[in-house]
């Protein structure tokens, strides 16, 4: 099956073919994956994005289909993460509502003897960002969410925190924070080291404005309480700086890629070892990744590089500057695929890439493999271009 479409400024239309990947895929075995999850949204008024002082709200039956979506494709699902607009237009209050769902919705799959890994992001945004906390507050706050989260049945990702930042006068600071936590946590974590491309308010975390400084302090938490750490999620988008600090971590502590440009030579490794990954990119690359994961399974390299390689162009232009902005490439995509009703995200997010971006988006998606139906994409995308127009 092929469907074709003229897209505006190009010379010939583009055309579409069926990828050849399967409906489902195990979880991986020889990589562990995390898919970070968005949130899908139900327009404020009728199949219209929401304009001035309007909101759109949480669309909670194909929010919880897209997770359906990743488990069934091998991922475990990262809820309630950046992906899912927290700190950009997702509240502490609605990030409970969707950790508890989700969970339901794992525990359920689960009885039925179906694949449903999932850890949820505890952090401090129910406080105000710009700080004027006691360290102590702060610990209280991430241990609210923490202690929600556990209660959930799910793992527990640490998230970075804007309030710390804020507020810490140097790694003793982080020190204190994180092992109060990890002497909380009922299993091990993981802690979420986001860089600054990816939130402006998180520069210097971890203590140090450079990485060597900022490694010291995780390498020190991973020393000393490395039992309760299952592993570092790194996203600063530098993937030398990754892979030196995966190769000085201690025995049994992974190292998670949240590298959006650079994850398929990070998860192939090197001999010195590899990545496990916990990507926001996996959310809109699912198929292809999915079988790529499956291929590097069975040592087939080549396989695994044909898979996967044609997503990177893809996810580095839903990654690019503004990068906090990628949510809506993720959420674009998922619509195209028939995996959302709208094109609508929390707080009308959807709006903040222009024409061009999802055009070339659209392109991009192609080559990649990565709309699951021609026709359909063919057909939404039509509609937003003439809406466009």
């Amino acid at each position: 099956m092929t469907a074709r479409i003229q897209l505006p400024g190009r010379p010939e239309p583009t055309e579409i073919s069926l990828p050849g990947w399967a409906a489902g895929y195990p979880p991986p075995a020889s990589r562990r994956v995390y898919a970070a999850a968005h949130v899908a949204a139900t327009p404020a008024e009728g199949a219209a994005a929401a304009g001035p002082g309007k909101v759109n709200t949480v669309d909670w039956e194909a929010t919880l289909g897209f997770r359906d979506h990743l488990w069934s494709h091998g991922f475990g699902v990262a809820e309630a993460m950046d992906t899912a607009q927290r700190g950009m237009g997702l509240k502490w209050r609605q990030a409970r509502e969707l950790i508890t769902r989700s969970s339901a919705l794992a525990a359920q799959r689960r009885a039925e003897g179906r694949y449903a890994s999932l850890a949820c992001g505890a952090g401090t945004d129910h406080l105000l960002a710009d700080g004027g906390y006691s360290i102590g507050e702060i610990i209280r706050a991430y241990t609210e969410q923490m202690e929600f989260v556990q209660s959930q049945g799910a793992d527990v990702i640490l998230m970075a925190s804007r309030a710390l930042a804020a507020d810490a006068t140097g790694p003793n600071d982080y020190i204190e924070v994180y092992r109060t936590l990890l002497k909380q946590a009922d299993r091990p974590v993981i802690l979420h080291w986001l860089g600054e491309a990816f939130d402006p308010a998180l520069r210097g975390y971890w203590g140090g404005v450079d990485f060597d400084t900022a490694s010291r302090t995780v390498l020190e938490l991973a020393s000393h309480a490395g039992e309760k750490i299952d592993g570092i999620k790194l996203s600063v988008l530098d993937a030398a700086q990754e892979v030196s600090l995966r190769r000085r971590l201690p025995p049994g502590v992974r190292l998670y890629t949240g590298d959006d440009f650079n994850y398929a030579d990070l998860i192939r490794g090197d001999a010195t070892g590899h990545s496990d990954a916990l990507l926001g990119a996996f959310a809109a690359i699912t198929r292809p990744a999915a079988a790529a994961l499956r291929a590097l399974d069975a040592d087939d390299v080549a396989g695994y590089d044909a898979a996967i390689g044609p997503t990177v162009p893809l996810s580095r232009l839903i990654f690019e500057e503004p990068t906090p902005y990628y949510k809506t490439g993720v959420a674009f995509l998922a619509w195209l695929n028939g995996l959302q009703p709208h094109f609508a995200m929390v707080g009308g997010l959807e709006r903040a890439r222009p024409a061009g971006h999802l055009i070339r988006l659209f392109e991009l998606a192609a080559e990649a493999g990565a709309l699951a139906d021609p026709g359909l994409a063919v057909d939404r995308m039509t509609g937003l271009l003439r809406g466009l127009s």
